[in-house]
Order: C-alpha cells, then structure tokens, then sequence
C-alpha cells in the first residue's frame, strides 16, 4: 500500500497486527523493502511481532526525486573529503521523518527501528529524533559518520560508482550480481541463482540508479550525526560483519561506543549482505532484545 507521508508517497508493506508489538525495517542504498530476505521479516512475524517494511523515499515504489536532477558525486566526493558544505536535494533528516510519518499514518505509537546500511543511519536519526516513539534501535552494518573511520575498499567502491559494460537492464543486472559479489559474505556462501533471481525482481519492480545517487548525496551531508548519538538514550544493539568491505567493522565498533549502553554484536565472516545463515544470527539476537524492552 501506498501512504501519503511528508507531502510524498511512501511504498509499505504491513502484516498489520495493532496487538503486537512493531517492527520498523529500513532498508540500505537504493535497495528497495523486498530486499529484506523472506525468512528474516517472516521470522520476526512468527516470533510474534507486527513487521512493517518501507520502501525509503527515491527507491522501490516511493516518490522518485527525479526532478532534483542526478548530482555529480566525484564533485560531492571532494567537497566530502574537505569539509565543504553542500546541498542535497533531501536529507537522511528527511527520510527519518519519512520512516516516522509512516508508523503516525499506520497509528503506530511505538516500534523497534531496524535499518541495515543506509537504513540504519535513517534508523538512527529516527531514534535522534523521537525516542519516545522507539522501543529499540537495530543498527546493521552502519556506521556513524564519524570522520576518520576506515573507508570502504577501493575496488568495492570502484564497482559500486563504476558503469555497467553494456547498455540496459541486462548490463545493469550482471553490475549489480559484480558488486553484490564484492561485498558477499566469505564465510556464508549463497546460491548465484537465488541471488540472481532476487536481483531481477528488484529491477522489474523499480530501476532507479539516479535515486541511488540522491541518496548517496544525501548520505554525505549528514556531517552532525556522530557527535549527537552520544546524546541518545534508547536501548541499542548494534550489529557488524567483521569481513564488511563496503562499510569496515571499524564502523560499527564506532557506532556502538558512541550511543550510551549498545551493545555490539559482530560477526565473523559476514560482510555487508544477509545471506541466510546470517539471517540466523540475526534473529536469535534480535528476537530476545526486542523482548527485553516491550
């Protein structure tokens, strides 16, 4: 369904449950609700919990930003690098609010906030800004923001920013597989056909790589955030793959030392991807967490 969130629209999917307790998942960079693995979202419901997926704002089915045009990110990867100010057509502010408007149009009072990558800095602005409407904050394989962390390996930042070889969905679809395949985990390996699979259905659903961009932008221009999660008072668990090329552990570690009580989970051999056996890891961490604070 389609909800009319902060003057746009907002793609959500809801199991719907006004009885249990929710569950809030956002997901990463230009990724899209479906990207959340079936037997992790299935796993929270059958654990007894109301799970609701959002597709963020510029991907998936919500409001594209494409008039905003498509920023040149060597230009903002520079401005990045020294500090310079710049303008992004929309903020992870922005997009927190988003998250925030869905759970009021939903007549959700309170839920667990759960973002993976990019999702989990929205997830922390959301917390940032409403901890009264956060009962928990997940933050997957995220990072703080902080200057100084380690950056990403430069040849997984080569395939993530580089063109595809050939020109449509199909030279699209074997970038995406050459990137996923980069930042996989080395200790849990995943069926080529199932991610294959997965990765088609997401761009017969939305294709935006414009939005990826914004997004990106939008990811750059949250220079305050590290400094005001000491700030933070909503229970936390933080959770980091030790093997992560796109986004180091040296992240997450970051992440959980600056938010009063986290609690840091890493994993080794994951990297910045949910294959199953870390799915598994996943919900016997989240699932006990989720129910120390109802």
């Amino acid at each position: 369904m389609r909800l009319n969130v902060n003057q746009i629209e907002i793609e959500v999917e809801d199991t719907g449950e006004a009885t249990r307790p929710a569950v809030l998942l956002i997901m990463g960079l230009g990724m899209q609700l479906i990207g959340w693995p079936d037997a992790f979202w299935q796993g929270l419901h059958a654990a007894g919990f109301r799970v609701i997926r959002m597709d963020n704002r510029d991907a998936g089915l919500s409001t594209s930003f494409d008039a905003a045009g498509v920023p040149n990110l060597l230009w903002a990867g520079m401005k990045h690098k020294f500090g310079w100010s710049q303008k992004s057509p929309y903020s992870l502010q922005d997009m927190a609010q988003d998250a925030l408007g869905v759970l009021s149009a939903l007549q959700v009072p309170r839920a667990h906030v759960v973002g993976v990558s990019m999702g989990g800095m929205i997830a922390q602005r959301v917390a940032l800004a409403a901890p009264d409407k956060v009962l928990s904050l997940t933050s997957i394989m995220s990072s703080s923001g902080a200057e100084g962390l380690p950056a990403a390996d430069p040849e997984v930042l080569k395939k993530m920013f580089g063109k595809p070889s050939q020109p449509g969905l199909a030279g699209a679809l074997e970038h995406a597989l050459g990137l996923l395949q980069a930042i996989a985990s080395p200790a849990f390996a995943q069926d080529a056909q199932a991610v294959r699979e997965r990765v088609m259905a997401a761009m017969q659903r939305s294709y935006r790589p414009a939005g990826v961009a914004r997004q990106t932008l939008a990811v750059m221009s949250d220079r305050t955030r590290a400094d005001l999660l000491m700030q933070m008072r909503v229970p936390t668990l933080v959770v980091h793959g030790k093997a992560d090329p796109l986004v180091p552990y040296a992240c997450g570690e970051d992440t959980a030392r600056r938010i009063p009580g986290a609690r840091l989970l890493g994993i080794d051999g994951m990297g910045h991807d949910l294959p199953p056996a870390v799915v598994a890891r996943l919900l016997e961490a989240l699932v006990p967490f989720f129910n120390e604070h109802p």
